[in-house]
């Protein structure tokens, strides 16, 4: 005699099959990993040649793993997005899918790129003159790019809003920071934040290019956030979403035109970007009411600063870099808080419906 299962023998079966879809999928990130540190071994033996390699510069081990690894997370990635992909509700890739997956990957791939640059740099300057012997190499170049393999794999099959906005961040950061580095113009700050991109080196182009890609980076985060957050403004959600979208086509376009060809063109769009988070600050309150008055508090606090920093600009009492430096910040603060909020608000209403 057959009986019904019971709802929560229907529950205790999916979580059942979660787990064990988590655990193949564990199983095969360690899988990757492990080839990953094959492959890049390798690779090191026919470049080093079974020789000792400087820490960092030129032809060293810091810029073979950094360049390998930035390798690794473009393929891992675009895998893992196809594994990650549920077989029962998989759909046709659109032209906007296509192109968040491209960015990501390639935010993944720059993250690597500079994150095992710097930490070859930092080891460097704390050994200095000291070499890699040639098994260490191989070894550690192994190892840089099984790490970066294991963790791109998590990210691309785990991303969700908080993944995305931390890994914007870390782009950010990461991209900003090594053309500050590399900038072929010591006194470049005494200009503005802009002149990082203003000539024809690799660090210029570098700094143009993280701007285009985080703006990519923005607008799909705009789309995704603002899908399904709950709002009892007829068109809150969407506004909502404009605002960012413009934010994120706006930096994209700081990035295609350089302050010293586009300076008009340049000083629009950036300036776009300011008045379209000034919006998004003062209206989002009426458009998404739920979220909370900390938050509100937190954006007034912001838009107050940037006021005040632009000021001290004014008066002379701070250099426009200092001022774009800290208003960048502020403004892309907040909006990660926004996505993790949206998140939140998200999740909330979810679980209101289930229960």
């Amino acid at each position: 005699m057959s009986s019904t299962p019971s709802g929560q023998d229907l529950l205790t079966e999916a979580r059942s099959r979660g787990a064990t879809r988590e655990r193949a999928r564990e199983a095969i990130g360690l899988q990757i990993s492990i080839f990953s540190f094959i492959l890049a071994a390798l690779v090191a033996l026919p470049v080093f040649r079974l020789h000792a390699a400087p820490i960092a510069g030129p032809d060293s081990l810091g810029q073979f793993a950094a360049l390998m690894s930035a390798v690794t997370a473009i393929v891992v990635f675009v895998l893992g997005r196809v594994i990650a992909a549920d077989p029962a509700h998989r759909k046709r890739l659109g032209v906007l899918d296509i192109v968040d997956i491209a960015a990501f990957a390639f935010a993944h791939a720059i993250i690597a790129l500079l994150g095992w640059t710097l930490a070859a740099t930092i080891v460097e300057a704390g050994l200095i003159g000291a070499v890699v012997y040639p098994v260490p190499v191989l070894m550690l170049a192994g190892a840089a790019a099984a790490l970066t393999a294991y963790v791109t794999y998590y990210s691309a099959t785990h991303l969700d809003l908080q993944l995305l906005a931390t890994v914007l961040a870390v782009f950010l950061v990461l991209g900003v920071l090594a053309s500050m580095l590399t900038a072929s113009d010591p006194q470049w700050w005494k200009e503005n934040l802009s002149a990082l991109g203003m000539t024809d080196d690799l660090s210029a182009r570098a700094f143009n290019l993280t701007l285009i890609v985080a703006g990519i980076l923005v607008t799909t985060l705009a789309r995704y956030a603002t899908k399904g957050i709950p709002t009892t403004h007829p068109r809150g959600a969407a506004s909502v979403r404009t605002c960012l979208v413009i934010v994120g086509i706006f930096l994209g376009l700081v990035g295609v035109f350089p302050v010293d060809e586009h300076f008009a063109l340049h000083t629009g769009v950036a300036s776009g970007m300011v008045v379209a988070y000034a919006v998004l600050i003062i209206a989002v309150r009426r458009w998404v009411p739920g979220v909370s008055r900390t938050f509100l508090l937190v954006g007034y606090v912001f838009t107050l600063l940037i006021l005040l920093l632009s000021v001290f600009f004014a008066v002379g009492y701070y250099t426009l870099t200092a001022v774009e430096l800290v208003a960048g910040t502020v403004v892309f603060t907040w909006i990660i808080l926004f996505i993790r909020t949206a998140d939140a608000l998200k999740r909330d209403a979810r679980k209101g419906g289930e229960d």
